[in-house]
């Protein structure tokens, strides 16, 4: 009897385990990253928005900036124009060609400059502005499941599959229904903790949904963080010329 019991507990066991890797299994991981790049994506849609950015610095103090977005998704292009402060008022970042330009309307001159560069000295980066590709970027290194808050989420340890991406690896929290990232953790090619980020609300528009609220936290700088909020969303089709040199020369005059 007793050895009929041993038989039947590890029965038991092996049971266990068995339906604990087949659940582990069923999460397929970069179907998860395809699924979040298209809740975030208006693949057939242009986007419009006014983002307020206040930045806090121990050292800088609390700076305002208010910048209108254009973003193009289907070809991966979009425009941030400065309208406030008015001493950078007319400055501009233009997307295109898979190129990154900084306009200066009081040298008016274009420069090159890099997806990886914080944006105007805030916690964000000019890859944060630019359509979700996780799935294209980066790989699963590992996942869980936990909560954040109220929500049940996946805990997805990321690693870069290229080196254009701004940071090498990330861990990602992701709510199970629908996927949606509410936070992210940025590491350095060493493993240090660089940057939090949160995004505690969004909107939905038909069947994508985007942020509008993020908070970006430094992490090498006790204090130092970003707010944004996101306002007058509109999905109208924007004119062509709008991601054109031309017309930020014009419009930052």
């Amino acid at each position: 009897m007793k050895a009929l019991k041993r038989i039947l507990f590890y029965l038991a066991l092996l049971f266990t385990v068995g339906v604990i890797s087949l659940n582990a299994e069923s999460l397929d991981t970069q179907k998860l990253l395809e699924t979040i790049d298209e809740l975030k994506t208006f693949q057939n849609k242009d986007f419009t928005a006014v983002m307020t950015m206040v930045s806090e610095d121990p050292e800088e103090g609390i700076e305002k900036r208010v910048v209108q977005q254009f973003r193009r998704d289907g070809e991966d292009k979009f425009l941030m124009l400065i309208i406030e402060p008015d001493v950078q008022k007319g400055q501009g970042y233009l997307r295109i060609d898979d190129n990154l330009w900084f306009y200066d309307p009081e040298s008016r001159k274009f420069s090159h400059t890099s997806m990886k560069e914080n944006f105007q000295n805030t916690d964000a980066k000019n890859s944060d502005f630019r359509k979700s590709s996780l799935a294209g970027d980066y790989e699963v290194a590992g996942y869980s499941e936990g909560k954040l808050g109220r929500y049940e989420v996946y805990i997805l340890q990321l690693e870069a599959v290229n080196d254009e991406v701004t940071y090498p690896s990330m861990k990602i929290w992701v709510t199970k229904e629908p996927n949606l990232v509410l936070k992210t953790e940025d590491y350095s090619l060493t493993g240090r903790l660089m940057r939090t980020s949160l995004f505690p609300n969004y909107s939905k528009i038909g069947n994508v949904y985007t942020p509008s609220r993020m908070i970006f936290i430094d992490e090498l700088v006790e204090g130092k963080k970003t707010q944004i909020s996101i306002r007058d969303i509109s999905l109208d089709t924007i004119s062509e010329s709008v991601f054109t040199k031309s017309y930020v020369e014009r419009v930052s005059r």
